[in-house]
């Protein structure tokens, strides 16, 4: 790849202040990291796959699969190669290695963490199993692996609301997200089902910035522009906006939305692929970086490849990755040939 031609990519991506814009002369430094990432990739047969979170230069420099957690999971299973690298946070690293247990995954964040996926451990489940005997417990893909071992199922943004309408159990304990609960909780009510939904209390810190204010505020300036959310947002956010879902469903709406104006609220990484992908479209307000998934560079990418030290290779005891395989092919069992739908969509 030329830097001209990377630079072609990455030139109308504005956002994170000075962390996401592009020169030529940028690209013409990054370059050669791309170029010997790419090298490195075909010797050693691995695949790069990269949230839509992380460094642009990262995403379209490099990236062979880009997506969310449970996309990028599935994309892997589907590959030829023998080495997974997984440029997100630990989790998601740890849900490829559940579905690839034969394959080398590294994740080659400086610091791999989530403030939602770290808000609860194994033992609390099991705790609250104990509190809850005659609960089903359902966990989002924003936890660790041990988590998910203590689960019955798995959901993900995109599908949580028809996996929970469908489960056998009219009593559901979600975690981890204290959000994602209550909009799960007012979404059963607006369906009329007889789920009962308790929920843990953890947020992700990117997510829980956004307020109602701040879309009342861009509706006044600007009244032409759709407000699209993620399932993480309070539900004061949700309720004000056009439409809510996950990051795939989110750029989707806007790939085919005839707005021209959007306020995206979610990590910087989906409005600069926005702005990538779709430079006739417009961005209002600001979004917020995730210093988690913004601690993977191209120069750690290289690393990775190159030798990858051992807290970048994700490794799970074989009981618990069978424990946590099961929530998730309960996961795949319920939206079989369903297509998961947003909360809300505007008419234009």
């Amino acid at each position: 790849m030329t830097a001209q031609e990377l630079y072609d990519k990455l030139k109308n991506i504005r956002v994170g202040g000075n962390v996401c814009q592009y020169s030529l002369k940028k690209c013409t430094e990054l370059a050669p990291l791309v170029n010997e990432i790419n090298r490195l990739k075909a010797e050693r047969n691995a695949v790069v796959l990269a949230h839509s979170y992380v460094a642009p230069e990262i995403v379209y420099g490099v990236a062979d699969f880009v997506g969310d957690s449970y996309k990028l999971s599935r994309d892997a299973i589907n590959t030829d190669a023998q080495v997974i690298i997984f440029v997100a946070v630990r989790f998601m690293g740890e849900t490829a290695k559940i579905l690839n247990p034969a394959k080398i995954v590294i994740v080659p964040a400086r610091d791999p963490g989530c403030t939602l996926a770290d808000s609860i451990t194994a033992a609390d489940v099991r705790k609250l199993r104990t509190e809850y005997p005659d609960h089903a417990f359902v966990c989002y893909v924003n936890t660790s692996v041990e988590v998910k071992a203590e689960c019955d199922v798995c959901v993900t943004s995109a599908n949580v609301y028809e996996i929970v309408e469908k489960f056998p159990a009219d009593k559901i304990y979600f975690l981890p997200d204290k959000f994602m609960g209550i909009n799960l909780v007012n979404e059963m009510q607006r369906r009329k089902s007889p789920k009962q939904v308790r929920f843990w209390s953890g947020s992700c810190y990117v997510h829980e910035e956004y307020t109602a204010e701040q879309v009342f505020k861009i509706r006044t300036e600007y009244p032409d522009a759709r407000i699209v959310s993620h399932p993480e947002c309070n539900a004061q956010v949700v309720a004000n906006s056009d439409f809510v879902g996950g990051t795939e469903q989110m750029l989707d709406y806007m790939r085919k939305s005839t707005a021209r104006q959007f306020l995206m609220l979610t990590e910087c990484g989906l409005s600069a692929r926005l702005q990538s992908e779709f430079p006739d479209k417009d961005l209002v307000g600001s979004c917020t970086l995730c210093k988690y998934m913004k601690s993977n560079s191209l120069e750690d990418v290289l690393l990775a490849l190159k030798s990858p030290t051992a807290g970048q290779i994700v490794t799970i005891a074989e009981p618990i990755r069978l424990k946590a395989l099961k929530s998730l092919e309960a996961m795949f069992q319920y939206t079989q040939g369903v297509k998961s739908a947003p909360v809300k969509v505007s008419c234009e």
